[in-house]
């Protein structure tokens, strides 16, 4: 029996946590694990924003993870199409998406070309859209002075930062 390789797509965008759960979870369930990462364009397409981290950065973080093999850059939301090209024999999702209508077609879809889905616990306690809005609402307390490359100086009082 050959080996068996995993598929984990996402974003992975602002890394926390939820990525590295879902990340680790998914090495225990395959002999080799691809991380499919979103380019940027299909983050636009899919979400209507961009990343706040560049593909580029994005493709380093996640190809530091012990747990990751491999990377594939992610340039359609086809599931099935990415499939054709990386192989993969069983594919990672967090379990939110567990139930939805994309997700139950893929699943059946998958089951015709051999390949399992897994779903694992999402971790409520964090994820890419609650630190971007925490972010958005300390920019909005404390809105950020010009980028000039310098540290900043003594704070009013003495102290320094």
């Amino acid at each position: 029996m050959g080996e068996r390789l995993g598929y984990a797509p996402g974003v992975f965008d602002l890394f926390h946590v939820g990525h590295l759960n879902i990340l680790r979870r998914a090495r225990g369930h395959c002999d080799r694990l691809v991380a499919g990462v979103c380019s940027d364009e299909l983050v636009v397409r899919l979400k209507g924003r961009p990343p706040v981290v560049p593909l580029a950065e994005r493709l380093q973080i996640v190809r530091s993870v012990r747990y990751v093999d491999e990377t594939f850059v992610a340039t359609v939301d086809d599931k099935i199409e990415i499939w054709k090209e990386v192989g993969f024999d069983v594919i990672f999702k967090g379990d939110d998406w567990l139930g939805t209508d994309v997700w139950t077609t893929l699943e059946a879809e998958f089951a015709r070309v051999g390949v399992q889905v897994l779903y694992f616990p999402y971790t409520v306690h964090t994820s890419s859209t609650l630190l971007r809005e925490a972010l958005r609402m300390l920019a909005l307390q404390n809105p950020p002075g010009p980028l000039t490359g310098q540290l900043a100086g003594p704070r009013p009082g003495g102290t320094e930062s």
